[in-house]
């Protein structure tokens, strides 16, 4: 069984960049952001890696570490920071997993139990799969994931807007519509009724539809 929306992210003690973490108390009382790559010194990676480091300050604002992880050893990554560097201009400012031995990956459900005990001959094509995206929040649950093909490098600019719909709905009885960005409009859920959102939104709100409720967002 995969792992799917508000399962527990799974703990897990493992060396990074940065030194041996325990995942949990690494992401502490915040949100975090972990991200996965089928092996180091593979192109569409690299430039990944620089972006989400040209961003740790975006993040930062969000009370959202980043973490990412690599199916080699931490020593490759060292080597791999420098070829980060040089193509993108941003330094790796962020703890980078080494997983050798494939335990995280195989925990997270990016490579099946039986994909052996090491990265040792492995290419990043027999680690295709671990190309995941996963936001956990405070209470260390999932609360979204994307899988990504090796060819398609990831755009950090919607996984940001992404960690925007999340974090605001997790406080307020909101939903984001299509194409949504901080500050626009948001829709009242379901659950809350008619009278209930007339308490909180005194001046109304647009009705397209009975069930289609739109309100500006909360705290703008």
């Amino acid at each position: 069984m995969g792992l799917r929306i508000n399962d527990t992210a799974p703990d897990f003690n493992a060396d990074t960049t940065e030194g041996e973490i325990n995942f949990h108390e690494w992401i502490g009382d915040g949100w975090a952001l972990l991200f996965s790559h089928p092996k180091d010194f593979t192109p569409v990676c690299t430039t990944e890696l620089g972006a989400v480091a040209g961003l740790k300050s975006e993040f930062a604002a969000r009370n959202c570490k980043i973490i990412g992880i690599s199916v080699d050893g931490v020593s490759d990554h060292h080597g791999w920071s420098a070829d980060i560097e040089t193509a993108t201009g941003n330094a790796l400012n962020y703890p980078l997993i080494g997983d050798p031995g494939l335990n995280v990956v195989k925990l997270y459900d990016m490579l099946p139990a039986d994909a052996g005990d090491t990265s040792e001959g492995r290419t990043a094509a027999d680690n295709a799969t671990a190309r995941s995206v996963f936001i956990i929040g405070p209470d260390k649950k999932i609360k979204a994931s994307l899988t990504y093909p090796m060819t398609t490098g990831r755009n950090f600019a919607e996984i940001l807007r992404l960690l925007d719909s999340v974090q605001l709905t997790a406080h307020e009885q909101v939903a984001t519509p299509a194409n949504w960005n901080q500050g626009e409009d948001v829709i009242i859920v379901p659950a809350v009724s008619n009278e209930v959102a007339a308490e909180k939104y005194p001046d109304g709100w647009k009705a397209p539809l009975p069930y289609l409720r739109i309100v500006p967002q909360p705290g703008t």
